[in-house]
């Protein structure tokens, strides 16, 4: 596995270096220091499996660097690796396209998590609350049903643990499970309808049914929902496997 690893800090980008490294004899890290590094890393060489990525660079805003390497490479994976672990960030990277958002503070343990999931076609987000508090004359009352994304107490935030159901709960269709696959690698409705076989109008069927399965209202939601059931109940290949069977 080669791996693309974008940080202007040079401490930073030793450490980790030597982190990721540490995965076995078969991983091979490529450092870049700046986003002109990176850029001319990937024109040189176009065998890299997997770029991870700091948002904070000197010469470039990191999200639009995502945006940027999205579009260019769109199959390459970006994981960004970031110090920030807010919630707006998170949800703003997958929206862009990234794979998975690791905050600098995880672990060894779970930077590898991450990078296993990711390569095993999943998608990564740190244990977290997902959504925005909602105004207090519109919350639910305490009997209601809540859907995969909707805020937990201050407790479960502060632990950085949010419950959530497991895929295998969802009760989705062999077709809608293909549906939501294609769906997490960003795909539009045309080109799953393509890949699938289908209509369009049958494929946004089936991404509405998967929306409301896991009680989203966006593609995005679903990618974030997706990626704490993945964490919490094992990756979503192995259980897309099990779905087919």
């Amino acid at each position: 596995m080669k791996v693309l690893l974008v940080d202007d800090h040079p401490l930073i980008l030793s450490a980790l270096q030597t982190v990721i490294k540490g995965l076995g004899d078969h991983v091979n890290v490529v450092g870049a220091g700046s986003a002109r590094a990176a850029r001319e890393a990937l024109l040189a060489e176009n065998d890299f499996d997997l770029v991870l990525l700091d948002l904070q660079l000197g010469d470039a805003d990191g999200f639009d660097l995502l945006v940027e390497f999205r579009a260019a490479y769109p199959a390459l994976p970006v994981v960004v690796v970031s110090a920030s672990d807010r919630a707006s960030d998170v949800i703003r990277s997958i929206d862009l396209g990234a794979m998975g958002f690791v905050p600098k503070r995880s672990t060894n343990e779970m930077l590898f998590e991450a990078l296993h999931m990711v390569m095993s076609g999943g998608i990564y987000v740190p244990p977290m609350s997902i959504g925005t508090e909602p105004p207090a004359q519109s919350r639910r009352r305490t009997d209601a049903p809540a859907s995969p994304l909707n805020v937990v107490n201050q407790e479960a935030t502060d632990s950085g643990f949010q419950k959530q159901p497991s895929l295998a709960s969802l009760g989705l269709t062999p077709r809608q499970t293909d549906v939501l696959a294609l769906l997490l690698q960003g795909n539009p409705n045309k080109l799953i309808a393509r890949e699938l076989g289908l209509s369009v109008e049958t494929v946004k069927d089936h991404v509405a049914a998967v929306l409301r399965a896991l009680g989203v209202s966006s593609r995005t939601q679903a990618v974030l929902a997706v990626g704490q059931m993945s964490h919490q109940h094992g990756g979503f290949s192995a259980w897309r496997g099990s779905n087919k069977r």
